[in-house]
């Protein structure tokens, strides 16, 4: 039965989908099945792997809106063991149109229960915001993934994040609860970055992560060649951080 997992952040820019496509990669590397979701209009998990969303005729949107089933529209990506459903351009109506759908929150959860045993775990990349495709997927999730970048707006709207997940909990998913926070974006040299990495550190205590993604022109450039940071350049600094997150993470599991 696979584990999913929500990637999510209702600010954007914080390394949401650097974090995921990368970990995802790590995870199929150290030989777990893992399905990535992108559920994120800009489609950014889906190039990141490889993909033109413009040319992509499968996609979560034909699972979340047309009822097409999931397993038609997932795709292998370059990584063995890591498979992808992809977002393509349709996605951006895919709120709207969610609205109109009977029992609209579970859709997804509903469409995962054809694969759960295919995969050890289902990472979904989520929307920077709080509508009906990140509620999508925090219903279909057990735990929820909070990236956070050490800048000086990295607690802001953090409060309402958490009071977000709370009433998810609450009313519609009584099993989720946060599986842990990453510190991405890192610059040591800089005082504020260790300034906002201790308040982080402060504010979630055990759920912080211990390994800590740095700023890396490696992993920057990386999506624009479509491919994850372990086929890129794997001996980076921003490689090595996103392995040990990868095995800190696969570590906590057990």
């Amino acid at each position: 039965m696979a584990k999913v997992i929500s990637f999510t952040n209702k600010k954007g820019g914080v390394g949401k989908t650097t974090t995921v496509v990368n970990m995802a990669a790590y995870c199929a590397d150290l030989g777990k099945r893992v399905l990535l979701i992108d559920l994120d209009s800009q489609g950014n998990a889906t190039t990141g792997l490889g993909f033109s969303k413009s040319a992509l005729k499968k996609s979560v949107y034909g699972v979340l809106i047309e009822e097409e089933s999931i397993t038609q529209n997932i795709l292998p990506t370059e990584v063995p063991l890591l498979d992808i459903l992809p977002a393509n351009v349709d996605l951006t109506g895919a709120e709207v149109d969610l609205v109109y759908k009977r029992n609209r929150e579970q859709i997804l959860k509903n469409a995962l229960k054809d694969v759960q045993d295919k995969y050890d775990y289902v990472f979904i990349d989520c929307p920077p915001s709080l509508g009906l495709l990140t509620i999508n997927a925090w219903v279909a999730s057990q735990s929820v993934i909070i990236p956070l970048q050490s800048e000086y707006y990295a607690m802001e709207g953090v409060s309402q994040l958490m009071n977000t997940i709370s009433l998810v909990k609450n009313h519609l998913n009584p099993n989720l609860h946060i599986e842990g926070v990453v510190i991405t974006m890192y610059d040591g040299r800089a005082v504020i970055s260790r300034q906002i990495a201790a308040e982080i550190k402060r504010f979630f205590k055990k759920l912080l992560y211990e390994i800590i993604i740095p700023r890396n022109v490696r992993l920057s450039e990386a999506p624009s060649h479509g491919k994850p940071i372990l086929l890129y350049d794997p001996k980076c600094v921003g490689a090595r951080a996103y392995k040990a997150l990868t095995e800190e993470f696969l570590s906590k599991q057990k």
